[in-house]
């Protein structure tokens, strides 16, 4: 079965950075987030967007 959100250690190992690195992402609204109770999930369309926004701002 497909994962439709990771936590954020998955997504953190997906994109091979760092918790922190990812958190930073997270808190300057470069990664969308879904708050489920305490957790923070993040979906798995939205580490494409991060990338494409982290790739056009490189360019």
């Amino acid at each position: 079965m497909n994962e439709l959100v990771l936590t954020v250690d998955e997504a953190a190992e997906r994109l091979r950075v760092s918790r922190w690195t990812l958190y930073n992402l997270m808190r300057s609204n470069q990664l969308r987030t879904i708050k489920i109770g305490r957790r923070r999930l993040v979906p798995v369309t939205a580490l494409a967007e991060c990338l494409d926004l982290l790739a056009e701002e490189a360019a």
